[in-house]
């Protein structure tokens, strides 16, 4: 009403806008190298290699760290260079998980990119654009040089934060890597020629915590048919699982990512055991977890992603870390726990 307005009129009236700070430390992508030696992780042509090539020499490790939900990233480009300094290979930026309204992956991945050097993977919902948006975001993220995806349905919009927003659904995950496969022969989905070719690396969402793991398998290998790069796996909290993970999968030719989670305390655990579509904890590690909270809760939640570390690395080169509630220093914790029993050192450099 006009005096709504003129209340907020009121309330702003000699506010400042406060410009956000300079990251501390800007650098080019192309003068960032993690690891060392600095020549192991590089093709013959002296570019970075994509992930698929990285996971098929060593142990790669790719980190979640989910956009805000408000308007400050100054935590989370935070959390993105502590994690660069960590040694991860890939930030990887969900779309909007949950389909709890957040702030867009393709803004905040250009500046990961630019601002820390550090490789980021964007995930690309099928829930939020129909197939015009989606071919038009698909063809933004080529034109920033963000060439790291992973394809997902998206969960309803019914779930999430916003009522009465819909679902657009016009792709599958399986016509949505399609999609981008088309990209890269430099054809729209339409058919219509793009002048150049895009240069996707893609991933597929894959989930084992089902009661029937040989069906999950065969879906995989459908979205494997149509165009999938690689896989990425919802996260797994029994060692068990992970060893039948590797089992079934064996006959598959590109590289899984193991998805694990440190759980942040005991309600978290229940939280994700009996809410989370795609999640499922065992009994131990409910049990473990049960009544912790705070640093106690965390700790405890490192201490068992570290014995489902042992069990990934031992099966997998490719491990795909996802950070509770912005609390990097987990995650941190956690790469440094795998370059440790990898033997591998970070250059001083970026400590």
């Amino acid at each position: 009403t006009p005096q709504h307005i003129a209340e907020i009129s009121a309330a702003l009236r000699g506010y400042v806008l406060q410009p956000l700070p300079e990251p501390a430390v800007k650098r080019s992508a192309e003068s960032i190298t993690v690891h060392e030696p600095l020549g192991e992780d590089r093709d013959r042509n002296g570019g970075e290699p994509n992930l698929v090539d990285l996971v098929k020499e060593r142990h790669t490790v790719i980190v979640e760290l989910d956009p805000p939900r408000d308007l400050d990233i100054t935590k989370f480009m935070k959390g993105a260079e502590a994690l660069r300094r960590a040694g991860a290979d890939a930030l990887t930026l969900a779309d909007n998980s949950l389909a709890v309204t957040r702030m867009s992956n393709m803004a905040l991945g250009s500046l990961v990119q630019t601002r820390t050097g550090l490789r980021p993977l964007v995930h690309v919902a099928c829930r939020d654009r129909n197939l015009i948006g989606t071919q038009s975001h698909l063809m933004g993220f080529d034109a920033l040089g963000i060439d790291h995806v992973l394809a997902v349905t998206g969960d309803p919009a019914r779930f999430g934060d916003l009522p009465g927003s819909s679902s657009i659904y016009d792709l599958t995950s399986f016509e949505i890597i399609r999609m981008i496969k088309q990209l890269n022969d430099g054809i729209a989905f339409s058919g219509k020629p793009l002048k150049q070719k895009a240069k996707f690396v893609i991933g597929a969402a894959f989930n084992p915590n089902v009661k029937h793991l040989d069906k999950a398998v065969e879906r995989l290998e459908k979205k494997i048919a149509s165009g999938a790069d690689y896989i990425m796996t919802q996260p797994v909290y029994d060692p068990e699982l992970i060893a039948r993970i590797a089992k079934a999968t064996a006959h598959l030719d590109i590289p899984i990512f193991i998805g694990i989670m440190p759980l942040a305390s005991g309600r978290n655990a229940e939280y994700l055991h009996n809410e989370v579509p795609g999640i499922q904890l065992s009994d131990e590690v409910r049990r473990r977890m049960q009544g912790l909270e705070g640093e106690t809760g965390r700790a405890e939640g490192v201490a068992i992603a570290k014995e489902l570390l042992d069990a990934a690395t031992a099966h997998f080169y490719g491990i795909y870390l996802m950070t509770p509630f912005m609390f990097y220093d987990m995650s941190v914790q956690l790469l440094e726990y795998i370059w440790t029993k990898q033997g591998r050192k970070l250059s001083p450099l970026f400590r």
